[in-house]
């Protein structure tokens, strides 16, 4: 298939240009030049850094590109040069879990770095006392300790500039802030001294099942980020689908944890549409960051895609919704023909005077991809570069084309991601017909393609309307009777089905306390107890007070690479599952903060629940899989941040150009897991790490440019959608023989536990 260029230009005119007016375009420039399409395509393995004895959970840079830092299973922290590829530094850190993260404390000469584990300890470290000391000289003493968590320290965070405070976020569902110059140590969690005043967030009654539902649950807390250029902002994402953007100056004293507190009101929500009225407790973020410029934030979600959004949009933006446009985006409502598809006023002036230059040629360019696309949905070919093509016309030139051209490609676009049939294509091909109906209100694909998508997603009710109007603007379509048809006799089957469970007259389901849970039962609870369809309503489970909550401990006697097959990348070895029923000890009422008092009822709340507005997704990064871990990153790559990279459960790990979404560029980068990925402040350099026990560096070295690693002349597009196919029949499957992310997690990093119930004996294969 034809391929178009990217929109970061000709690099051959970027350097030609830094010649004229150098003091206003030379740093452009230069940023420009440190991430770009041209040398992101030509990316291939330098070299890898040995050093760990066991996966790599976290990497990070110093301010000025020239040492990495990096935390692993192993407890240990090391520290390399960036200009020699040398290990300079080996910290055996006295963590008695895996390490999660990793930080350089800025503007302290690189001297203190601080680390947060599974053991949910916080450690800080002065790299000045390790002169004279060897390598492996045995446990080094930290500088400041503290162990006020109770769960994991999945994240850290520091500010720009700061060099006296650490924020540590953790799955107790408290971020924490930790000031070097109150102390440098804290008693242990539940310990009769333990008074910490160091929560600076307390979302243990923070999370959400869904848009409309009131926070009620823990929400355990996966990963934050602070922004460099408005360092007030914070950003938090963890085990449900909203990430949440607070002002640090906004949010009350530091307190304790002696005292559940309700959550702070946060500046904004973020999660895309599709995804807020799931009512899935396994729908969780991974990773959250801010883009360099501070302006969009990147959700990374498990068993879900990578999603950007804007920060900086007013109340009653195109980007903010409700959880009644939810509802609204799927039913047949007439709306009116919209008349602010126009090009912006930016595209038609400049300095008072209209722009002409390139853009009929633009248009010309669209107009092709159009074309190209459209006969790609005829022949059933190429279906995920025409994807692309429609990509590139409605995300890279919108300024550029006209309504009817939009509404074309709108309409392409959504047929197209309906033959896909990838996870969550149906949505985005809703999000394609809405728009198109409200260009054209009368138009037949819109409305037709609307249909197939609402079939697809199992809302036959809705798609039916649809179907209706598509029959009505074209009454002589074939197509269009059919699809009614089909419908009307969807809806008739499962009439008669509900009417004949009713009749039976079949037993209802048993009361909780005396149901038995079997290992299939709890390993799928969640999505067992969801509709058939994925955008269902809730079950009245779901809606109750009474949250039930499962801890699963086990033992396994996977060790090295014994258990690890790498060809399948599936982990193999005996587990032995011990389930405890956490009870009511973590359903606190009373004056103690309750997170759900039995005394107001459910319906009680949600009336009084007042609905926030959400911002709603800008883009999406597909071609990966995240399900295996939940510590796996999206990160954005270079100073500008104009492209987009994510590890993936298959070893590989993925570029996507930010502004259209398109891939770049895939790696094979890890024997099973690619976790993290971390850009060179400065240079077109990356770093990557993840199950395997060495890190992974990268830079421009292939000899001829390519979407595969090492620059392949071979055919390539085969291999790409290969592996993208099947990472999205991973993402797709439903009740899949495998442990979920928290104990195939579990399960990588070795935990032990002790004095539980009820073992069960199970094998992965």
């Amino acid at each position: 298939m034809e391929e178009w260029p990217f929109h970061d230009g000709n690099i051959h005119n970027l350097l030609d240009g830094r010649q004229f007016d150098i003091r206003q375009n030379c740093r452009d420039v230069d940023h420009s030049l440190q991430m770009h399409s041209s040398v992101i395509r030509r990316f291939a393995l330098e070299e890898e850094l040995e050093g760990h004895q066991s996966c790599v959970n976290a990497i990070a840079w110093n301010s000025s590109g020239t040492l990495l830092i990096s935390g692993s299973d192993d407890a240990r922290i090391n520290i390399w040069g960036y200009s020699g590829r040398k290990l300079l530094h080996s910290i055996e850190t006295g963590h008695s879990a895996n390490i999660f993260c990793t930080k350089f404390i800025p503007e302290t000469s690189d001297e203190l770095v601080v680390s947060g584990a599974g053991d949910a300890e916080v450690r800080l470290f002065n790299l000045s006392r390790l002169n004279g000391r060897g390598l492996h000289d045995g446990a080094t003493t930290p500088s400041a300790l503290y162990q006020c968590h109770t769960r994991r320290v999945k994240k850290l965070a520091v500010e720009v500039g700061n060099p006296n405070v650490v924020w540590s976020a953790s799955e107790d569902g408290t971020l924490r802030q930790h000031d070097f110059r109150e102390g440098t140590s804290c008693p242990p969690a539940g310990s009769s001294q333990q008074e910490c005043r160091n929560v600076l967030l307390d979302l243990r009654c923070g999370a959400k099942r869904s848009l409309a539902d009131p926070p009620k649950h823990t929400l355990a807390l996966k990963s934050c980020d602070i922004s460099s250029t408005r360092p007030h902002l914070l950003l938090v994402g963890g085990n449900d689908a909203f990430a949440r953007l607070y002002d640090r100056r906004m949010l009350p004293p530091l307190t304790s944890c002696r005292k559940r507190m309700s959550p702070p009101t946060c500046v904004n929500y973020f999660c895309p549409m599709h995804l807020s009225d799931r009512g899935r407790s396994s729908l969780h973020l991974t990773h959250v960051t801010f883009s360099p410029n501070g302006e969009e934030v990147l959700l990374s979600y498990s068993g879900e895609h990578v999603y950007l959004m804007d920060i900086n949009h007013a109340s009653g933006s195109v980007m903010q919704y409700t959880s009644g446009d939810v509802s609204e985006l799927m039913t047949f409502t007439p709306v009116p023909n919209r008349q602010e598809h126009q090009p912006s006023v930016s595209s038609f002036f400049q300095n008072g005077l209209r722009k002409r230059s390139n853009t009929a040629a633009r248009v010309e360019k669209c107009r092709m991809l159009v074309e190209i696309a459209k006969r790609s949905l005829e022949e059933r070919t190429n279906i995920f570069h025409a994807i692309e093509a429609c990509n590139e016309v409605l995300d890279g030139n919108n300024g550029d084309i006209d309504p009817s051209l939009r509404h074309e490609c709108l309409c392409t676009r959504a047929a197209l991601l309906l033959q896909r049939k990838w996870k969550n294509d149906a949505h985005m091909a809703v999000r394609d017909c809405h728009d198109a109906r409200r260009i054209d209100n009368s138009s037949f694909r819109a409305h037709y393609c609307m249909a197939e998508a609402l079939e697809q997603l199992g809302k036959h009710k809705e798609a039916l309307n649809f179907a209706v109007a598509a029959q009505c603007f074209s009454p002589f379509d074939t197509m269009a009777a059919e699809k009614v048809e089909n419908l009307k006799k969807q809806l008739a089957v499962a009439e008669a089905e509900k009417n004949n469970k009713a009749s039976d007259g079949s037993p209802k389901s048993e009361p909780r306390a005396g149901r038995v849970l079997s290992l299939s039962d709890i390993l799928y609870r969640t999505e067992g107890n969801s509709d058939a369809s994925q955008d269902g309503p809730r079950s009245d489970r779901e809606d109750s007070d009474y949250d039930e909550e499962l801890e699963l401990d086990f033992e396994t006697s996977i060790s090295g690479d014994e258990g690890h097959d790498v060809e399948s990348n599936m982990l193999h070895g005996s587990l032995n599952l011990r389930i405890h029923r956490r009870g009511d000890a973590i359903r606190e009422t009373g004056p103690n903060g309750s997170c759900g008092s039995p005394s107001l009822s459910s319906q009680n709340k949600k009336s009084a629940y007042q609905h926030e507005a959400v911002i709603d997704m800008k883009q999406r990064y597909i071609g990966h899989c995240n399900v295996g871990t939940d510590i796996k990153q999206a990160s954005f790559l270079g100073q500008r941040g104009e492209y987009v990279a994510s590890g993936s459960d298959d070893g590989r790990w993925f570029i996507w150009e930010k502004r259209t979404g398109r891939l770049i560029k895939m790696l094979l980068g890890d024997g099973a897991v690619v976790n993290c990925v971390q850009c060179h402040p400065f240079d077109c350099f990356v770093a990557t790490s993840g199950i395997d026990s060495t890190i992974k560096l990268w830079c421009p070295t292939a000899a001829v440019p390519s979407m595969v690693a090492g620059g392949s002349t071979g055919p390539e597009t085969s291999n790409v959608l290969e592996a993208m196919e099947s990472n999205q029949r991973k993402l797709c499957r439903n009740h899949e023989a495998i442990l979920p992310f928290e104990l195939l997690e579990r399960l990588r990093m070795h935990e032990f536990s002790e004095g539980s119930l009820h073992p069960f004996e199970c094998a992965q294969s």
